[in-house]
């Protein structure tokens, strides 16, 4: 099993940034892949980024291109999402995951084999 928790979220104005981490533990030798999801009212699940085990590939939803930054620090079993420039339509729930599915499932929710609990992210205008 392995456990996840974030960390990071808050309330900010348009333009702010803000840093989510995830904090894995336990058997995190089984991740490979570790995701931010983030979630809406009324919205689907959708994957903003993902990063496989050793750091080189990276996705990126369409709209967070260039204001989003995944990283992890597997010494610390941490990963991170640097969000900056975000927008009102970036408030959600996000939710970090890891798991060992191939990367060509990483934007998928089924992908992933453990979750956090989420944290919330306000973005006013």
């Amino acid at each position: 099993q392995v456990q996840l928790v974030e960390s990071g979220g808050g309330l900010v104005q348009a333009g702010d940034s803000l840093r989510l981490s995830c904090a894995a533990s336990g058997r995190t030798s089984s991740v490979y892949t570790m995701g931010w999801f983030r979630q809406a009212p009324g919205k689907e699940r959708e994957c903003v980024a993902a990063i496989d085990r050793s750091g080189p590939s990276t996705y990126y939803e369409d709209s967070v291109k260039g204001r989003f930054t995944i990283s992890r620090d597997n010494a610390k079993n941490t990963a991170y999402l640097q969000m900056n420039s975000l927008q009102p339509q970036d408030t959600a729930a996000y939710y970090c995951a890891a798991g060992g599915a191939a990367w060509g499932r990483v934007t998928r929710r089924d992908g992933y084999n453990y979750w956090g609990q989420g944290t919330q992210v306000t973005v006013s205008s």
